[in-house]
């Protein structure tokens, strides 16, 4: 392994980690200076673009390059178990009051195609580049979601302290360290992880981030999940 190519890998996760924090203080300070419809379809317009640009990874990341590694039932079986073990954890986190969907979905997000980057970038930087910027144009919505839905959920009228998110960006350069590093008989392991993530996606978007975006009356917020999904797939085409 190239000492530059794990540089490249390091950096390139680094950065697209970055937009976590920025999405996160950009809650913080969500379109004071628009009226109320505009500040309303804004925040929902985001949510949207953010649903989209996860189903993107989905089915452009993670799903390809896991059942890459995986032969078709152990893929399956993966991809389910994500989905039902990612219930679980939303009906515990439910009973406790907390609301973290959003972030969950974020960091099964974040971690697998960061570490699909580190798989990638030696075959072909070009797409791991790509990778990179789908990453941190994803984590900038996902952020920004994650922050407003945690700070709803509190009831001390205090914020969830931005340090949180900016200690989720160094996650990113480790995933991609072991993506890049680990030997090819890991490629099934590698591969598992990226179908459980698949699965939980998927059950936190329909259950918990979906509905969340209303409909009535406004085209903004599908508009912004077809844009979302669209980012994902205009990087994939390029690649």
């Amino acid at each position: 392994m190239a000492a530059d190519t794990l540089w490249l890998a390091l950096g390139l996760a680094t950065l697209a980690g970055a937009s976590i924090p920025v999405g996160a203080g950009l809650a913080l300070h969500r379109f004071k200076l628009l009226p109320e419809w505009a500040n309303s379809e804004a925040r929902h317009g985001v949510m949207a673009f953010g649903a989209g640009a996860l189903l993107a990874a989905v089915a452009l990341v993670l799903i390809p390059e896991g059942t890459d590694r995986l032969e078709a039932m152990p893929a399956l079986g993966w991809f389910l178990a994500g989905g039902i073990g990612f219930a679980c954890i939303d009906r515990l986190i439910a009973r406790t009051g907390g609301r973290a969907a959003q972030f969950l979905a974020m960091m099964m997000d974040y971690l697998p195609e960061a570490l699909a980057l580190g798989a990638v970038i030696s075959g072909d930087i070009g797409a791991a580049v790509l990778v990179a910027l789908l990453i941190g144009l994803q984590n900038l919505p996902e952020g920004f979601n994650a922050m407003r839905e945690m700070n709803g959920a509190r009831h001390d009228g205090r914020h969830t302290p931005l340090w949180l998110f900016m200690l989720m960006v160094p996650l990113g350069p480790l995933a991609a360290y072991v993506g890049l590093t680990l030997p090819d008989t890991f490629g099934p392991a590698i591969g598992a992880v990226m179908m459980l993530s698949a699965g939980g996606i998927l059950y936190l978007m329909f259950q918990d981030i979906a509905p969340q975006v209303p409909l009535e009356n406004t085209m903004l917020p599908p508009l912004g999940a077809i844009l979302g999904f669209g980012l994902g797939l205009g990087g994939d085409l390029l690649i």
